[in-house]
């Protein structure tokens, strides 16, 4: 293979819609989480710090699914997902997750807390080995030019299952849309995740029979003939400072959601009950920025593209506004956040599809948006804060994109490494509640313009070693307009 062949070959858009439904599948669960924990809460007697075990075993197990990949790869002397192939990869991890839903079953019949979180963490075992497939396996269905932005989409797709997710598993639960009921029979939840285990098994079955390439090239071809020799990838200064990149990140995106309830309610006085829209508009926010940031590779004349910038951001943001009303929440605070999405499109345009731009750019805004956040009160300070899942959005897949390139044959091992960083998420949002205990909730925000600053840090730094490597992202994509 050629660096021109990869730079130019077309996105293959079949194998690409039918990799994005693993995508919506993790966001599915992973919001859905956020009606479990109220329900077992209730239902098993617990603690809020024992509730919140939910989310630890359903975020810890990627951390564990990467460590046991690489401990099979290191036995076996081989990438293991070099050998068996990306469309079995992909099938064994969708299998993995079944089996996980499958325990929910004796688990509502005895009503075992500790079984439901086996369960939970299986599923997220089998997600863990999914996202270590599908995500440069998205990056290599087409150009190099492109891959970010491909990435993007799919994480588009991941959002709106973050979105209708949580609004679909409580009406199959409680059997009504809202998510403030908890009456119910812990064995009301077997159904829902049976029908999830069965879904996973089709959606494998029809992966397997997909277009998807088993074995695709991903390889990026440089002018340092130094990488071939390279038999790690934690030999590529990219990922290993990468994988600090996606720790920061997944923590910034999550302690900026999870500490917002507390600010409203301590600070400007807000009942629970009335935080939840407020939580859906910043996880939709993070849906509202890729879509913009998918807009490339949907279209490849510019008049249509520059159509879509603005067409698209409002088609997500109309997606939160009809689920909200569908839960029957007022609507009316939130229509000024369409004047926000404006800053979103702006930075999108001027960033032009260039990861290591659009990873520093956003970045620098979401510190802004956090000190806004912090110098401000009332509704202001929330729409800076929920603001900031618009800036987080496109983050990801810039990242991902930018620690993987020039890796090579160990593209699949670099992907493992970064999907274990994954558990910065757990770990950046107990350290700013740390701080907020030891000052307060307002000022514990510095933690996440923390989180911006080494990201805007990485993208300077990180274009220049990939320049070192013969890849240079801002020539790519100005031959390409």
């Amino acid at each position: 293979m050629t660096t021109s062949n990869n730079l130019e070959q077309k996105t293959n858009y079949k194998a690409l819609f039918s990799l994005v439904t693993v995508f919506f599948f993790w966001g599915f669960v992973a919001a859905s989480n956020d009606i479990l924990i109220p329900v077992f809460k209730k239902a098993f007697d617990l603690t809020q710090g024992q509730s919140q075990l939910v989310s630890l075993a359903f975020y810890i197990a990627y951390t564990v699914g990467s460590l046991i990949y690489m401990a099979i790869s290191y036995f076996l002397k081989e990438d293991i997902v070099n050998k068996i192939g990306y469309k079995n990869g992909l099938a064994l991890g969708l299998f993995i997750s079944a089996l996980g839903t499958l325990l929910f079953y004796p688990a509502a019949n005895t009503g075992s807390f500790p079984l439901m979180l086996s369960g939970l963490f299986t599923v997220a075992l089998g997600f863990s080995l999914q996202q270590t497939v599908a995500n440069p396996l998205a990056i290599a269905l087409g150009s190099v030019n492109t891959g970010s932005q491909r990435l993007t989409l799919a994480g588009g797709i991941n959002n709106l299952g973050t979105t209708i997710g949580p609004l679909i598993v409580s009406f199959a639960i409680f059997g009504v849309s809202s998510n403030t009921s908890t009456e119910m029979s812990i064995e009301s939840v077997k159904i829902p995740y049976l029908i999830l285990g069965l879904a996973f098994l089709i959606v494998a079955v029809l992966l397997k029979f997909s277009s998807l390439p088993d074995k695709p090239v991903v390889i990026v071809e440089t002018n340092n003939q130094t990488n071939s020799l390279k038999n790690s990838a934690l030999h590529y200064p990219q990922l290993v400072l990468g994988m600090i990149a996606i720790f920061v990140y997944v923590g910034v995106e999550v302690s900026t959601a999870s500490n917002l309830p507390a600010y409203m309610e301590k600070n400007l006085g807000f009942l629970t009950k009335d935080v939840a829209p407020y939580i859906s508009l910043y996880w939709a926010s993070l849906m509202i920025g890729r879509w913009t940031g998918a807009v490339e590779i949907l279209s490849e004349k510019v008049n249509v593209q520059k159509i879509l910038k603005f067409v698209l951001p409002y088609l997500a943001f109309g997606v939160f506004l009809v689920v909200n009303a569908i839960a029957k929440n007022n609507l009316s605070p939130f229509y000024v956040y369409g004047f926000i999405i404006l800053i979103l499109i702006f930075a999108d345009i001027v960033s032009k599809g260039n990861p290591a731009r659009m990873l520093m750019l956003f970045s620098l805004i979401g510190i802004i948006a956090l000190f806004t956040g912090m110098a401000t009160d009332g509704l202001i300070s929330v729409y800076a804060f929920t603001s900031v899942g618009l800036f987080c959005s496109t983050l990801w897949p810039c990242i991902f994109t930018l620690a993987i390139s020039g890796l090579g044959k160990h593209t699949s091992q670099g992907s493992s490494f970064l999907i274990m960083m994954i558990m910065g998420g757990g770990i950046i949002s107990w350290l700013q509640g740390f701080v907020a205990d030891k000052t307060n909730i307002h000022f514990s925000y510095i933690i996440g313009i923390m989180c911006f600053a080494y990201l805007a840090l990485y993208a300077v730094i990180v274009a220049k070693i990939l320049k070192k490597q013969g890849i240079d992202f801002s020539k790519k994509i100005e031959a390409g307009h």
